[in-house]
């Protein structure tokens, strides 16, 4: 069984991390190429944000939103 955790470990340090520790390197040469993974992530973030809110703009400016406190039964 430990042989099986210890594949594991290797699976993600020697191969699956690669990635990862060529961005840990290139940190401290140019910073916003490596944290572009987090700049994808938030414009992708901001970008569901406003559709979000522009679709619950839509459904309130026609009304068709039930902003009843008795919309659901358990609030009977």
């Amino acid at each position: 069984m430990k042989a099986f955790f210890e594949g594991i470990q290797s699976l993600f340090v020697d191969f699956l991390f690669i990635p990862l520790d060529g961005l840990r390197s290139l940190e401290l040469s140019h910073w916003f190429v490596a944290n572009t993974i987090n700049w994808i992530f938030m414009i992708i973030c901001a970008v569901a944000m406003v559709y979000w809110i522009k679709q619950l703009r839509i459904f309130d400016d026609a009304g068709t939103e039930n902003q009843d406190t008795t919309a659901h039964s358990f609030f009977k």
